[in-house]
């Protein structure tokens, strides 16, 4: 089935599944899909099913709806497209179940017996040689060889770095190390997109020497506004002579002779920044000349690295979102069972305080004690579910024992008939004759009649002849 997954925004980690053939998104509770989001419109689109296909219309929404980055008005949705409505952001996902079916029919797996001698492994090669591959020790090697070896190596190690990490601070952190060891930069930092104020804020710093780690580093905003504005990386190596920066108010100050700072371009946009720079003490910035240590080459190196991380953090947190659905998902079959149990106890508790008010009433004391009886087993099974919601991270295994089925079910009579007297609804049981002891679950099945023959009392009410059976 069709569905819109949230990976960002208020309602983040939510699942839709699309059956309807037209559905409503929007922050009204009568839309088919509600969204949480103060930017989204009370009606904000419409999903169109037609013979397979999603259409999706804006219905003249204040902020106007998105998809892939470009504003539409009425789109025809493909499995991936990205929808933005506010600050919302959804994957569309089609339904390829018999796509996927017919891909799995055109593989044919043989045994080894129908291949034998027709095909034969000449070559292997472990992963761990395999990360060597771009290294060497070659003397007569040229310069440039080695320094395109070199380019490829760190990005051939990032994409290592992103593929097994799915934490986003270790993963950040990997990242800075390997742009330490392969440019000589004295400090690094990277910064994140904050989903809610959309700032960026630092969330790893590294030093080359451990003198820089008590000083506070100082970014310049002009770069940082430049880069995630124009979504493009930057080089300075003399602030002074570089006309894009305000050099007096921006960088000299701060004692940085070359920086640069690149945008981490994901699928969906800019989500954060990597800047590196060569730090000066500012009394000595325009007395101290020092070579240049960064150039376009690495430029256009940290461009890709920063992409690759991009794309690491979409996905981690495409999967915390994944996470958090199946998170809600259970808490949500936990909440409906955990309700079925309060309220067969509430209900058996009911029962027993309707006799013991009618014996009170003709003062009967059997009837009182009857309906005493059925209290106390019910506070007996309130104490059960009080210890099984603390050992619910442990599934629970039936307790098979032998038992007399009548007898089980003539409990839940006796838990259920102060319930059908109230309602009006005649509760009638016939025990099996000659029926031997099984061996079952008494708690599992006794839940499973209170069930079920609740709610076919409850069904029963207002009807001038009520009965169950």
């Amino acid at each position: 089935m069709a569905s819109l997954f949230v990976i960002q925004g208020p309602d983040r980690g939510r699942r839709y599944e699309l059956a309807e053939v037209s559905v409503t998104i929007g922050r009204e509770s009568s839309n088919g899909i509600q969204l949480h989001d103060t930017e989204a419109s009370r009606r904000h689109v419409e999903l169109r099913k037609n013979e397979g296909t999603y259409e999706l219309v804006d219905l003249e929404s204040s902020n106007g709806t998105f998809v892939n980055n470009a504003r539409i008005e009425q789109r025809l949705l493909q499995n991936g497209d990205r929808v933005e409505i506010g600050r919302t952001r959804m994957i569309f996902t089609a339904s390829d179940e018999a796509e996927t079916e017919k891909h799995q029919l055109d593989v044919d797996i043989v045994n080894p017996e129908v291949t034998t001698g027709a095909s034969r492994i000449i070559s292997s090669l472990s992963q761990s040689e395999g990360s060597q591959l771009f290294q060497t020790s070659d003397p007569t090697e040229s310069a440039w060889l080695a320094r395109a070896r070199s380019n490829l190596q760190v990005m051939y190690r990032t994409a290592l770095a992103v593929s097994h990490t799915l934490d986003i601070d270790q993963l950040l952190m990997r990242i800075m190390e390997l742009i330490f060891e392969w440019v000589e930069a004295d400090r690094g930092c990277i910064m994140l997109m904050d989903e809610e104020t959309e700032q960026l804020d630092p969330t790893v710093r590294l030093n080359r020497h451990e003198t820089q780690s008590d000083e506070k580093l100082t970014i310049s905003q002009t770069i940082l506004d430049y880069v995630v504005e124009h979504d493009e990386g930057v080089l300075t190596t003399d602030a002074r002579e570089d006309n894009r920066f305000d050099a007096a108010g921006s960088i000299i100050k701060m004692g940085v002779r070359e920086a640069i700072c690149v945008p981490m371009q994901g699928r969906y946009g800019v989500v954060g920044v990597i800047y590196i720079d060569t730090y000066t003490t500012p009394g000595k910035m325009f007395t101290q000349r020092a070579g240049t240590r960064f150039s376009e080459e690495h430029l256009k190196l940290m461009v890709a690295i920063g992409h690759q991380a991009a794309l690491a953090i979409e996905d981690t947190s495409y999967y915390s979102a994944m996470v958090q659905a199946e998170r809600l998902a259970a808490m949500g079959q936990t909440t409906a069972m955990l309700s079925h149990d309060i309220k067969n106890i509430l209900q058996g508790i009911q029962g027993g305080s309707y006799l013991i008010e009618e014996g009170l009433k003709q003062k009967q004391w059997e009837a009182i004690e009857n309906g005493w009886r059925i209290v106390e087993k019910n506070q007996e099974k309130i104490s059960n579910l009080a210890m099984d919601m603390l050992s619910f991270s442990k599934e629970r295994q039936p307790e098979l024992q032998p038992a007399d089925v009548n007898s089980v079910v003539a409990e839940v009579e006796e838990m259920l008939s102060g319930l059908a007297a109230e309602l009006e609804v005649r509760l009638t049981v016939l025990p099996a004759k000659d029926l031997p002891e099984l061996l079952f679950d008494q708690e599992g099945i006794q839940r499973a009649c209170l069930n079920v023959i609740g709610n076919a009392i409850d069904a029963c009410q207002g009807s001038d002849a009520g009965a169950v059976q």
